[in-house]
């Protein structure tokens, strides 16, 4: 069988983080450097779909390594309605791998226009949206042919990471985002086949996680969804628990993402409620009653850890799109590029 575009950026995940690491450097370290000089209390984040889940990473990031508030800005505000944004002494963050829908671009320019900091991240560093920017981090993520967004998605979130190390002066997580690219490595060969053999059947799902791992989730189910034909839904390993466990009955399958931080003792009980209700449930990160354990790369900064586990994760939906019967290059009714207004 030809091998697919997406098995094909799965497997160049570390290349392509290496890639960024080197090339992008002096990127970061302005970009780094104007954030501490503009000191920002708040920072606004723009992005849409897979992009968005990067947002919503770099969020946790942000919150748990600076104390600072990050909140999402629907592109709407500026692109439909177009009222103008009071965002002076502030950061506003947009993440889009073409850097062309015209509904970030307005907003990153409103935000501009407000006194925000803007700053880029996106796989075309020429632009709309890098040209509306005060700095633009080149993801250097080289073409990516498949729909489904793969390194791009993983270069984006370890552009944010790579900011918020040197924004912060974080000499840990420099560490941490600097052995990613080996990290990657050893998760993209990771055997989750226990998982897809069960999806290979399903037509829903549950996708868990906490922290940052909360947006590692929310991407698993959209790839889920728009590789793969299944109805999957990401929620918080706490939120899960405020309704939607109701319709969890037996067979019915849950990813729990736990990783080795704060969090993982509150992934595993709920992971262990659900297994109680009778469903497959398939967790990272530790041991879990009743649950399938799938292995992860061991001993990671809790902050990138989640990031690691994506790779994991992309490897095995891919070869599950393609046992369900679909082209995981083409998801029906996708482009590569969405343009919204």
């Amino acid at each position: 069988m030809t091998q697919s575009h997406m098995a094909r950026e799965v497997a160049e995940i570390p290349e392509a983080a290496a890639r960024f690491m080197d090339a992008s450097r002096d990127a970061v370290i302005a970009a780094g450097q104007s954030l501490r000089e503009r000191d920002p209390t708040v920072i606004a984040t723009v992005a849409r779909g897979s992009s968005d889940h990067a947002a919503t990473y770099l969020k946790y990031a942000i919150e748990l390594q600076a104390g600072i508030p990050v909140a999402s800005v629907g592109p709407s505000v500026a692109s439909i309605y177009k009222r103008p944004l009071r965002l002076g002494g502030a950061a506003c963050v947009g993440i889009s791998q073409s850097g062309r829908s015209p509904d970030i671009v307005d907003l990153m320019r409103a935000a501009g226009q407000g006194g925000a900091l803007g700053i880029a991240i996106t796989n075309h560093a020429d632009s709309p949206m890098a040209d509306a920017s005060a700095h633009c981090l080149a993801l250097q993520a080289g073409e990516e042919k498949s729909v489904a967004a793969t390194k791009t998605f993983v270069n984006s979130v370890l552009a944010g990471l790579a900011l918020v190390a040197e924004w912060r002066q974080d000499d840990d997580l420099r560490a941490a985002v600097a052995d990613l690219p080996d990290a990657l490595a050893q998760a993209v060969s990771m055997d989750w086949s226990p998982l897809s053999s069960r999806l290979a059947r399903a037509s829903s799902a549950f996708v868990l996680g906490r922290g940052p791992g909360y947006a590692i989730a929310c991407e698993s189910a959209l790839k889920m969804k728009e590789t793969s034909g299944i109805h999957a839904e990401a929620y918080s390993s706490a939120e899960v628990l405020h309704g939607p466990a109701a319709i969890v009955q037996a067979n019915f399958p849950v990813l729990a993402l736990g990783v080795e931080d704060a969090a993982l003792p509150h992934v595993v009980s709920t992971a262990e409620r659900l297994a109680a209700q009778g469903a497959d449930v398939f967790v990272t990160g530790a041991d879990a009653a009743g649950t399938t354990r799938l292995p992860s790369v061991p001993g990671l900064h809790p902050i990138v850890a989640p990031l690691v586990a994506i790779a994991s994760f992309y490897a095995c939906v891919e070869g599950l799109a393609r046992r369900r019967g679909f082209d995981p290059d083409t998801p029906p009714h996708l482009r590569k590029v969405t343009e919204t207004v």
